[in-house]
């Protein structure tokens, strides 16, 4: 019979998680068990802060007096013991490439942190984290899932050391390796810093992989709940309409609050299904009209809660000085929006035909941690009373309108063709060029589409509508779109004008 081949930890980390404490703990408790131990790291590419893995070899009978163990600077697909990944998508990684196998045991958050490509498309770009969910349950000897991040946060620290727990509670209870809780507990306590903070975290982590998981008492029968606003509508909307309903009022006031719960209404007394179209309709309909003008924006920048969530997310010290400088460039078409209905086409028009377009879109750097930059978002901000008589508001309002008109109509006829409709609002997002795309590509889709067109029925309308709102959605510059609504024949648009500068080369002395 050969030697027993050393235990194997894969664990994948991204930026500033504390990957390298991690390993540095691990490798710590094996020197002190007496067990030969070898640690390695793969920095990796810039990805939401870059990703890093760290690969731990742990022999675990200790060295023979007449041999030496063999040790691997990488690991090997299907011969990973333990696999250790504290976002969702970097374990989905992990199962792609091969380490995840049926003798490996599995700890991954389940919390996400979006990657650029997943922000960039104009619809959802999100992977699907059910499929890794499901994978993982499929392919791991054993899986241990659970939002890491949220109980670094409660205790305080960084993610590593929630791992950390996870990681000792596993090797523990398995008796994979002769390693303790205690000696852990102990290996954290040498590093001599942020030690409380990182044994709270520990020990969350510690509980949530620990097996079997120990009986909670039966609650106490709770009183129910009193009825809310969002009780009238199907459940499936219901956690929609309550944060609506939050936003709304939030935006603005209980009166555009109320104002959402009227329109939506209209959806729901024509919804004969099972009420995915009112909340559909619900979503979308509270993120329009939360739409994000000079006014929002401002108030979003200046908030309490910002502030203290940028001084959590770089890690600063109670007391340590933080300065915060917002990068803003409004456009004509945002100050235009400022004005009143009457006044904005007419001061639109004479910026553009004097070539102010350019000038007025000026890059501002807005020190909002100093008294001047703070207080002038402020200002900015205290406009909440005026945005009920600004274009801006004015043109929102009317567009929302006929899209609900729109849903409304078609519902009793063709229920899908009303989802497809409802579902048009997603290209409507963003602020200032991305608005200004989404809106044309809307503005486009509906005209041709959902208020005109000659279609054999309602189906091969929402067929279209379908089509031509996952091709913008897939191409922001609407090309895409362009193609798609060719075949209905509507003409493309006349190529984007753009300007040519030229620059008068520096004179050499």
């Amino acid at each position: 019979m050969g030697a027993p081949r050393p235990f194997s930890i894969l664990v994948a980390a991204l930026g500033g998680e504390g990957g390298g404490v991690l390993a540095d703990w691990l490798r710590d408790v094996a020197v002190a068990a007496r067990l030969p131990v070898q640690s390695t790291s793969i920095p990796g590419v810039a990805q939401r802060t870059g990703a890093t893995t760290y690969y731990l070899e742990i022999h675990p009978h200790g060295a023979a007096p007449d041999r030496r163990p063999v040790f691997a600077l990488t690991p090997t697909p299907g011969q990973v013991d333990l696999m250790v990944a504290s976002e969702l998508v970097e374990a989905g990684r992990a199962m792609q490439n091969g380490f995840v196998a049926a003798n490996t045991t599995l700890i991954a958050s389940t919390h996400r942190i979006y990657a650029t490509v997943e922000k960039m498309p104009m619809g959802d770009g999100r992977y699907d984290g059910r499929r890794i969910v499901e994978a993982a349950l499929q392919l791991a000897g054993r899986a241990v899932l659970f939002d890491m991040a949220r109980a670094a946060h409660e205790a305080g620290t960084v993610i590593s050391a929630v791992m950390f727990g996870a990681i000792a509670a596993v090797l523990e209870k398995s008796g994979a390796l002769p390693i303790t809780r205690a000696a852990c507990e102990a290996a954290i306590r040498a590093g001599g810093k942020g030690v409380e903070p990182s044994l709270r975290g520990f020990a969350a982590g510690y509980a949530a992989a620990s097996w079997p998981a120990p009986e909670a008492a039966a609650p106490a029968a709770a009183p129910a709940p009193p009825a809310t606003p969002a009780d009238a509508f199907p459940p499936a909307a219901r956690a929609i309409v309550t944060e609506a309903l939050r936003r709304t009022a939030d935006y603005q006031d209980a009166a555009y609050a109320a104002l959402y719960l009227d329109r939506l209404r209209r959806v729901a007394a024509v919804d004969a299904g099972d009420g995915t179209l009112t909340a559909e309709t619900a979503r979308h309909l509270a993120l329009w009209m939360c739409f994000e003008d000079v006014i929002r924006v401002a108030d979003l920048k200046t908030r309490r809660s910002r502030f203290a969530r940028v001084r959590e997310e770089v890690q600063a010290k109670e007391g340590e000085p933080v300065h915060i400088v917002e990068f803003l460039k409004p456009g004509l078409d945002e100050i235009a929006g400022m004005l009143p209905p009457s006044l904005a086409p007419r001061f639109h028009a004479w910026a553009t035909r004097r070539g102010l377009a350019e000038r007025l879109s000026i890059g501002m750097h807005v020190r909002t941690t100093s008294v001047t930059g703070f207080l002038l978002l402020r200002a900015l901000a205290g406009l909440r009373f005026w945005r009920r008589r600004t274009a801006r508001h004015a043109e929102e309002q009317a567009a929302i309108e006929r899209w609900l008109a729109a849903i409304v109509a078609a519902a009793p006829n063709s229920p899908r063709l009303a989802f497809e409709i409802a579902l048009t609002a997603r290209l409507i997002k963003g602020y200032s060029d991305t608005h200004k795309r989404g809106r044309a590509n809307f503005e486009r889709i509906f005209a041709h589409l959902v208020e005109g067109g000659r279609f054999a029925g309602d189906d091969a309308r929402a067929d279209a509508v379908f089509a031509a709102r996952e091709a913008a959605l897939a191409d922001p510059e609407g090309r895409n779109l362009d193609a798609t609504l060719g075949r209905h024949g509507v003409a493309p648009r006349p190529p984007r004008e753009q300007p040519i500068r030229f620059i008068k080369p520096a004179s050499r002395a």
